[in-house]
């Protein structure tokens, strides 16, 4: 337990920022997940239509700071390397 007023408003708000970027972190998974899954059924159309949903996603995450910013590139350049690969 915090002993200093400060000191309990930082759990406070780590508490928050820890459910606020778990939340975050989960739809950007899903997003990337629905890609994969459409990548999977080389449904090129479904993954294309995933692939705007997702790519948003992994910017935001990074803007946010739930991820690093090259992570959320570096993953959004794989999917988008698989939905081209899987059009042609």
């Amino acid at each position: 337990m915090a002993n200093h007023p400060s000191a309990a408003k930082r759990a406070r708000q780590t508490v928050k920022r820890n459910l606020r970027n778990r939340s975050r972190l989960s739809a950007m998974r899903g997003a990337v997940k629905k890609v994969e899954a459409a990548l999977d059924a080389k449904d090129a159309a479904a993954a294309e239509a995933a692939m705007k949903l997702a790519e948003p996603a992994l910017a935001r995450s990074a803007h946010k700071g739930v991820i690093k910013k090259k992570t959320a590139s570096r993953k959004t350049s794989r999917l988008a390397q698989r939905v081209k690969a899987l059009k042609r």
